[in-house]
């Protein structure tokens, strides 16, 4: 297990136990996380979904191809989150993509943008990483705050890159160097 902390939260990689913690997220925010996201089949949403999701992270976590934490405030074991750093490359790339949500009860508090700095910093500082990249709707505009918050750059419009609930969506990628990373 990989624990990471910020000011306010503590970041750990997600565990087989912790399935119907989050499955219990992946219910509660569903339909506020489809605005952006596809909707899922209904058993993407049970315990049992998720426990084998977990396992999955775990495997890639062992081989160094992926991070998937859940997000919670210091002091607490209330999932409010997860956040993955993900298809983790390494030379000639050394690259990955980061990805979040959050609780649609914290959203607004300055969480996302907590939990993706202290990712940026494991991420360059201990999994040696060049490059960071997210694809961000433009319809998002709490996500794109946040990349910009933690000083990434918009890079281009990918269009048509994602379908969602019934059409392509155009998405923004963004990207954080090494070099361009300040405390």
């Amino acid at each position: 297990m990989v624990k990471i902390e910020g000011d306010r939260l503590l970041l750990r990689t997600f565990v087989e136990s912790d399935a119907k913690s989050l499955a219990d997220l992946m219910r509660r925010n569903k339909y506020f996380w489809s605005i952006h996201e596809p909707l899922h089949e209904e058993e993407f949403y049970t315990e049992e979904a998720q426990f084998k999701k977990i396992l999955e992270s775990i495997h890639l976590l062992r081989a160094n191809r992926e991070y998937s934490f859940g997000i919670y405030p210091k002091g607490s074991n209330v999932l409010i989150g997860h956040i993955s750093l993900y298809a983790i490359k390494r030379l000639p790339y050394n690259s990955a993509f980061i990805g979040y949500s959050i609780d649609e009860k914290y959203t607004r508090k300055g969480i996302a943008t907590e939990a993706v700095k202290t990712v940026i910093q494991f991420a360059f500082r201990n999994v040696k990483l060049h490059r960071i990249e997210a694809y961000v709707s433009p319809k998002n505009s709490g996500s794109i705050k946040v990349l910009e918050n933690a000083q990434f750059v918009r890079e281009g419009l990918l269009r048509e890159l994602l379908y969602i609930n019934g059409s392509w969506e155009d998405h923004y990628l963004y990207s954080l160097l090494q070099d361009d990373f300040r405390n």
